[in-house]
């Protein structure tokens, strides 16, 4: 066990405490970046990419697969070290360690297709208000106090794991975190109050999938959508009662993909189950998601798409990983790459190109198009496994490998 936790089980290492307050624009607070959608408006594209990119420093901090978060000058790093879960405060520029906060987490995984992933944490932490959330791999959910690393409230792990570890990335959303606890065949969408940790309200009517909740108004209310276990749902965000569920589910249960919002649509993919969008609205006889169209073309596994006007850009995993891109008003395929593109792309959307981070460890910068995908540049930024999202601001890309983050600067 590495010094630094050594300390901090006496307490977390409190060096460079200060006030965290408000999130500010150039700030990456939660997964997917500020928006939860991959694009990033804070990124900085330079005039011409260079031939390389420069990498400012690179600190151990343990496996896992959680995108650390920018906050000020702060960035925070979810990871395992040993039998423990950490959250670590680094300075954002140096990668200087300011304060390291660990609890016990035991975890071994048991599910054979999980096993090449570790152990480590995948669920992206989420700031809000001087706070730090995270959900842990067996599902312990904390609140940290983001200047000191001091452990605010917790809920344990449940009785009963999701079977390939927790991979869901908390929701904050005026003063409640919102998440999906519980494991197979058992857990509650629930909503807990930010300060306290007290539960506000939970359905309880599916298990828990993998994918991360977003929020979404249609009809002028406000909803949390997500994918369950075997099911599409739209929850009040006020009351938790369930407003529209549509069954979704594949042969593994590995709902995966974050849900997709255009206008009144909901898209939804799932490998073995295509992708599908539903139109969600409120009549007379109440609340419903109708199938408006599927593409089973397109199977989105472990990578996330994001919006492009109309285009929904990602990779499918069709064919060893195959880029694509479709009309999100009706379904039809634009363009699809050859394939053996790789097991997965974490895709942001930055200015007028898309920065894809392989698991590979390359960083690949393209220009879509109506007709496909531009290369502009290829950089190495890992020389182990990359299945985060990076975290973009400024001209700084922060990746994190199989047991690093690193910082990548662009002129």
């Amino acid at each position: 066990m590495r010094t630094v936790t050594r300390l901090a089980m006496m307490g977390a290492v409190l060096l460079g405490a200060g006030h965290l307050g408000a999130q500010a624009p150039g700030d990456y607070p939660q997964w997917r970046g500020p928006s939860r959608d991959g694009i990033i408006r804070a990124f900085t594209s330079p005039r011409v990419w260079p031939r390389q990119l420069t990498r400012q420093w690179k600190v151990d901090v343990g496996p896992g697969y959680a995108t650390p978060l920018v906050v000020g000058p702060r960035l925070f790093v979810f990871a395992r070290e040993g039998q423990h879960e950490v959250l670590s405060a680094l300075d954002a520029r140096t990668g200087r360690r300011l304060w390291a906060s660990p609890y016990p987490a035991p975890y071994a995984v048991s599910a054979p297709g999980a096993t090449r992933h570790g152990n480590g944490p995948k669920g992206t932490p989420a700031y809000a208000d001087g706070r730090v959330f995270t959900l842990g791999i067996s599902g312990i959910l904390t609140a940290f106090d983001a200047a000191t690393g001091r452990q605010l409230w917790q809920k344990a792990a449940p009785s009963l794991e999701p079977k390939y570890g927790t991979a869901t990335s908390p929701l904050v959303d005026r003063g409640v975190v919102i998440v999906h606890l519980g494991g197979h065949d058992q857990g509650a969408l629930t909503a807990l109050d930010a300060v306290t940790g007290t539960v506000k309200w939970a359905w309880t009517g599916d298990g828990p999938g993998y994918a991360s909740p977003v929020i979404a108004e249609f009809g002028g209310v406000r909803q949390v959508v997500s994918l369950s276990q075997e099911h599409v749902i739209g929850v009040d965000v006020a009351t938790g009662a369930l407003l529209w569920k549509q069954p979704f589910k594949n042969a593994f249960w590995t709902n995966i993909a974050t849900p997709v919002i255009y206008r009144d649509t909901v898209v939804v993919s799932a490998n073995g189950v295509g992708t599908r969008a539903f139109r969600v609205a409120k009549g007379s006889a109440g609340w419903s998601a109708e199938p408006v169209w599927t593409n089973e073309d397109v199977q989105l596994n472990l990578s996330n798409p994001v919006l492009v006007g109309d285009a929904l850009i990602g990779m499918s995993a069709r064919n060893s990983g195959q880029f694509f891109s479709l009309d999100v008003r009706t379904g039809g395929t634009h363009w699809k790459s050859k394939g053996r593109e790789g097991d997965n792309a974490s895709i942001a959307y930055v200015g007028s190109v898309l920065l894809m981070l392989k698991e590979s460890g390359e960083l690949v910068v393209a220009r879509p198009s109506a007709a496909g995908l531009e290369i502009l540049e290829t950089y190495t930024v890992a020389d182990s496994a990359t299945y985060g999202q990076p975290a973009l601001t400024g001209n700084r890309v922060y990746v994190k490998d199989d047991g690093a983050v690193s910082l990548w600067t662009a002129p």
